[in-house]
Order: C-alpha cells, then structure tokens, then sequence
C-alpha cells in the first residue's frame, strides 16, 4: 500500500513540476509585430508650427499684415516634416502615425475678432477642398511626405472639415446661401442648436443634411478657371456623382474632393474635425467613399502597401468622453458615432482622469474594462494636450514624466502633441485664446537644455515600448501587485501573441518583480527603460537599475 501511495505522491509532484515548466505565455518572437490602430501613438502638429523646411514659401497672397501673437503663418511646412521623418526623429519617439492640420488652401484674407488680425494658419479656414495651400507646400511634397514616412512604417492622417468654409473677408466672399447657412450662432443647448447653426460668428456652415442640388460656386469656378484645371475637376466631378449616385449636395462635392487625398497620395486615415456639428449619417458616407478610394490606392500600388489594415477615422466629438461607451449625449438626444463609420473618437475624458483618478492601476483597469467590453472592436484616442484646450494636464510644464509615463502606458491609443516630449512653453506671453498652445516647436531647448533632453529621453523609451508592444494599447491589462505596482498586458490574436510586464514608482536600485504569469523560468527578458538584461528565476526577474520604473520584454 505504501508502495502505490509513493508512486501517486511522486506522480503528483512530477505534474506540479511540469506545470511550473509551463508557466508563462507562449509570446510570439519570430512573427513581426502588427500595426494595431486600437494601440497607435500618434503624433499630432501643427503643420505651420513645427518645422520650417522651406522659407520661400512663407508668404503668400499678400498675407502680410502684422498679426496678433502667434495668429499669422510662422513658416512651418510639409518639408519641414519629412526632413524631421527623414532624420528620425518620430522613429526614435516610437510615433508609427503623424496626424497633422489641415493643408487645403486657406481663405486668402484675415479677420480681426478683437484679438488683432488673424490669418488661416491653422488649416481650419478652407477655402478650395482641391488644393494645397502654397505656405503649406505643393501637392509633390505631399506625395513625397507619404512616400518616406512609409518606408519608415509611418501612418499619414490627415484632418479633414466637412462642417464649415473659412470667414468671409475682403478678399474671400460668402459661399452661395445653397451651400452654406450664416446663422443661428450655436448655443448649445441640445442636438439641433449644436447642429444646425455656425460655430462662431462669421464661420459659414456648410448644410451637411441638406440633399438638393447645388451649383459650384461662382468663385471657386471662376478660380479653377484660371488656374486651367477647370475643365478636368468637372470631368472628376461628374464621374464621381456618375458612380455613386449621390446628389449634388454640399457634403457630397467635400467628399469627393477629400477622399482624393486617399487615391492619390496614399494617406492611412483621416481625423474628422467638429464631428458634432455635422449629421451624424454623413460620416458613414464618407468612410465609404474613403474605403473605395483606399482600395483604389492599394490596387495601384500593390508594391507600397502596408498592411490589411482598413481606413482609419477618428472623430472630434467635443467633449467626448470614454465614460459615454459608445454613445454621446446632447442633452435631448444620444448618438453613436461608432455606428456611423468611426474607428476611434477623440477622448476628451483623459486629462481629468489622470488628474483625478488617485493611482495608476485607478486609471488603467476603468480603462481596460471599457475598452474590453463597451467599446471592443473600437478604439479611443488619449491625449493630455492639444491646439484648442485651453486646460491641459499640465499647463505649467511641471508634470512633464508623468504626464508622459500615464499618456504612454494607458489603454487606447495615444496623441502626443507636438513639445510634449520636450516640455514646449504653453503659456506664451500676449497670446489670446488657442494661440498661447501654438508656439514654434522648441528645437532649440532639444538640442540644448539638458531638462529637455531627459524628458525627451523617457518619451523615447516610453513610446518606442508602446510602438513594440500592442498589447500596452489594445491588449487586456492585469495588476500583478499593488506593492511594488506590477502589471501585465496581454495581447492575442489567431497567430500572434505579445505580453509585458511593467513595473511603476518601484525603488531606485534593487528591485523583484514577479513575472511567472507571462514570462517562463529561464527566459531572458530586457528592461527596455534601462536596457538592462535577466534572466527569470523561480519566477521572479531581480534588477538592479537607477530608475523607478521597469519595462519587461521578452528577449528576441
């Protein structure tokens, strides 16, 4: 009897020890890591404020009034970023997608609203959808932006306005009641005085819901009349209202004009500007129009395609937060956006949750819940900063590594606006309203000013982390420990399968965290804050790093 009961006792043992053998995941280390919209770190400029690659392109149409602070054309340009794309400079900030503002031809004049003479520097004041605007650069350059941030693994997401034109000005008239409407100004108070009214005085609103048909404008025909393009945008026109049977309403000549963009030039998505001014119905309309003109692209050219990846949309639904799930709430009416042709929606929530919410686990696992059950299959865009909020996370500059370690390691995925990484001034002396948010991008500090230069170091090793990892932003989050804080995330489709663990406010110096639900005993794994290499022992991975926060990867 003794005899069977040390056959089963050993037995019991050579099974514990077979599972502990197994302990681990079986992560994927010969398969290349997918590009995951749902995890992307997205960059996002102000193309007139970020690089000046091109000086003889800095004034144009006699734009030279003296303006109000920083609300006239600085110089910044479409050269300006690829050269920074050239050099590295996103590849080393592990950005995988640039969102940038819009480069359309801008209404030629100014305005004056109190705040001294304002110009379209910004990209929000359209006035032809078909060009470029020449302080922009040339439709080349766009091609050639493209072309080199995706040999690069780039993603291009450009911004599009389907809601309003640019002010009437002494040199830009209004367009044709039949396309737009002057007033009422909005006030908010439920869907339809959010809809169907102009955002701010003098900003004609397009009528997006309208159906009828719509000559082109007098102007625009006139200006394409000169410019001797005339004849061949009727010819697209026409075959584009032959093919989709569309009517010839406003909205549906801006679609056209940018989903051009997508077969032409190749762009990966688009973010769609003052999405809750508009019908929601018309977004479903434009992603349609925008898979057709993606699948067009790829045909074309077989050879620069990425990936199966579908056509990326994020919406700016102001004030949308991710505790609405799927829904936005006007007061008298809800809509989901998500149901009408939306990838992501801009998170206005995350600022106040990183703010308010006491620990980091607080803010990760309120997130991982939503995203993994409300809002699975969709994502959502996290940002601290931004070119029109006025209340950022950290206004003053001195929240810099944390800012960066909360944006960077949430669920979802995540906006680093342009001198976050670098601690660019946002509070700019005699500045009115946005303007103070849009300062030069500060190169000088960055090549300069040691501060500037650890901030943006932690920026680099956070963000190339989440670039190499899709599991940070779509994967499913777990803590390990509370004390030291330890978590996991997962991330796991038919043929891939990537995990991590990472470690916050550990001590300086010596450190255990316990690994064995995702790494295996002998497995090698890399710190990838501090570079530091080990080995995994009975579960457990002991470093010894001058910083207080860890980056656990499998070794490849």
């Amino acid at each position: 009897m003794k005899k069977y009961i040390l056959i089963g006792l050993l037995m019991v043992v050579a099974a514990c020890s077979s599972e502990k053998k197994e302990e681990g995941l079986l992560i994927s280390t010969n398969v290349e890591t997918p590009f995951v919209w749902e995890a992307a770190n997205i960059y996002f400029l102000l193309t007139d404020r970020f690089n000046n690659g091109d000086t003889s392109n800095d004034v144009n149409f006699s734009r030279t009034k003296v303006t109000g602070t920083l609300r006239g054309f600085e110089g910044g340009d479409i050269i300006g970023i690829t050269q920074k794309i050239q050099d590295g400079y996103f590849s080393n900030l592990g950005i995988n997608a640039i969102w940038f503002t819009p480069i359309v031809e801008q209404v030629h004049g100014e305005v004056d609203e109190g705040t001294g003479v304002s110009y379209g520097y910004h990209g929000y004041w359209a006035k032809d959808w078909t060009a470029l605007d020449p302080n922009f650069g040339t439709t080349e350059d766009l091609k050639n932006l493209v072309e080199v941030a995706h040999k690069k693994g780039i993603r291009i997401v450009l911004d599009g306005v389907i809601n309003h034109t640019g002010p009437a000005t002494i040199k830009d008239p209004v367009w044709p009641n039949d396309w737009v409407r002057t007033g009422p100004q909005c006030s908010y108070q439920d869907y339809e005085s959010t809809v169907s009214c102009t955002l701010v005085k003098n900003l004609p609103d397009i009528k997006t819901g309208d159906n009828q048909f719509v000559e082109l404008p007098k102007h625009l025909v006139e200006k394409w009349k000169s410019e001797g393009r005339y004849e061949q945008e009727m010819k697209e026109l026409d075959a584009f209202f032959m093919r989709t049977g569309y009517p010839k309403a406003p909205r549906f000549y801006i679609i056209k004009w940018l989903t051009d963009y997508i077969s032409e030039y190749g762009i990966d998505g688009y973010r769609a500007d003052t999405v809750k001014h508009t019908e929601e119905f018309i977004w479903g309309e434009f992603i349609t129009e925008c898979e057709y003109a993606f699948k067009q692209w790829k045909e074309k050219n077989p050879e620069k395609v990425l990936d199966t990846n579908n056509f990326y949309l994020v919406g700016e639904v102001y004030n949308y937060g991710i505790s609405g799930g799927q829904f936005f709430d006007f007061g008298d009416k809800k809509v989901n956006y998500f149901e009408n042709g939306f990838n992501s929606l801009i998170n206005f929530e995350f600022k106040w949750n990183a703010s308010q919410m006491p620990t980091y686990e607080e803010l990760f696992s309120k997130y991982d819940s939503i995203l993994n059950n409300e809002l699975k299959e969709f994502g959502i865009l996290n940002y601290l900063t931004s070119h029109d909020d006025g209340q950022p996370f950290d206004k003053d500059r001195t929240k810099t590594f944390e800012a960066g370690t909360k944006l960077l390691l949430s669920p979802g995925s995540s906006q680093v606006y342009y001198g976050d990484e670098s601690a660019r001034n946002l509070i700019i002396e005699g500045t009115v309203g946005d303007a103070t948010l849009r300062s030069n991008m500060n190169w000088n500090d960055i090549e300069t000013n040691e501060e500037t230069k650890s901030i943006l170091l932690h920026y680099q090793k956070l963000g190339k982390f989440r670039k190499n990892h899709p599991s940070i932003g779509a994967g499913v989050h777990k803590m390990i420990s509370e004390q030291p804080y330890v978590f996991q995330r997962i991330y796991s489709t038919t043929n891939y399968t990537d995990a991590v663990v990472v470690g916050l406010d550990l001590s300086n110096g010596s450190k255990e965290l316990n690994v064995n639900s995702i790494f295996k005993n002998g497995d090698l794994v890399v710190d990838a804050y501090s570079g530091t290499e080990v080995i995994v022992k009975n579960g457990i991975a002991k470093l010894d790093t001058a910083f207080n926060i860890v980056l656990l990867e499998l070794k490849k």
